[in-house]
């Protein structure tokens, strides 16, 4: 395991490209200050800030893209109790969350669960029941969450005043559908929308596809 004055390099630290990046942002950006435990999250993770995902860990507490709508972890803030180390127990195999959005979508590493390239992000949407591929790397998975079209990315995902509609929720908490957004009766627009904890909307949507794959 290597010690915290290994895992912290200041002058070679991808913050200062992260922070570039942000300054060129085209879409709303919130960048949180950390929590007092980084140091503790950096070494539970055990990743260099010569990475992004050190970088975010070390010098962020996560950050908010498009108004909150996608939320990016690090080690937690005031205004964002997760963590991303926390958020990842228990481990699942093969699967590093890394961040997720209002409508209960998840964003994760592949670290061997999928058939991919590794290290690439992938994306389990709200109306589908399998993981997809983005074909990007991490760094680059977060420069188009800065800048890339979100919107054209979100297209039925997104209701009528969706933005007015997130500042009444936490980064804990996700939106919900009844009937769910992977069913044929299910629409963004069409269905009951509720507020859950993040955490339920993910273990539902476990049980859910366990359910679907027992019965196949």
């Amino acid at each position: 395991m290597k010690t915290l004055e290994e895992l912290i390099d200041k002058e070679d630290s991808f913050i200062n490209i992260m922070n570039e990046w942000i300054s060129k942002a085209k879409n709303h950006v919130e960048v949180l200050p950390p929590f007092g435990n980084r140091d503790q999250v950096l070494l539970d993770v055990q990743v260099t800030t010569r990475s992004i995902l050190g970088a975010l860990i070390y010098y962020t507490g996560g950050v908010l893209i498009d108004h909150g709508w996608i939320r990016v972890l690090g080690s937690g803030s005031k205004n964002f109790a997760r963590n991303v180390h926390g958020w990842n127990q228990p481990i699942r195999q093969g699967i590093y969350l890394v961040a997720d959005d209002a409508a209960g979508g998840f964003y994760a590493i592949n670290g061997g669960a999928f058939s991919g390239e590794m290290s690439s992000v992938y994306y389990w949407a709200p109306d589908s029941m399998e993981w997809e591929p983005l074909d990007l790397l991490f760094s680059d998975f977060f420069g188009w969450l800065l800048s890339g079209d979100l919107g054209s990315f979100y297209e039925g995902l997104r209701w009528d005043d969706w933005e007015s509609d997130i500042q009444n929720i936490t980064t804990n908490q996700c939106f919900s559908f009844c009937p769910p957004l992977w069913t044929k009766q299910g629409g963004c627009n069409s269905s009951h929308r509720g507020v859950v904890p993040i955490k339920e909307a993910l273990e539902m949507k476990y049980d859910f596809l366990y359910q679907m794959q027992e019965n196949t």
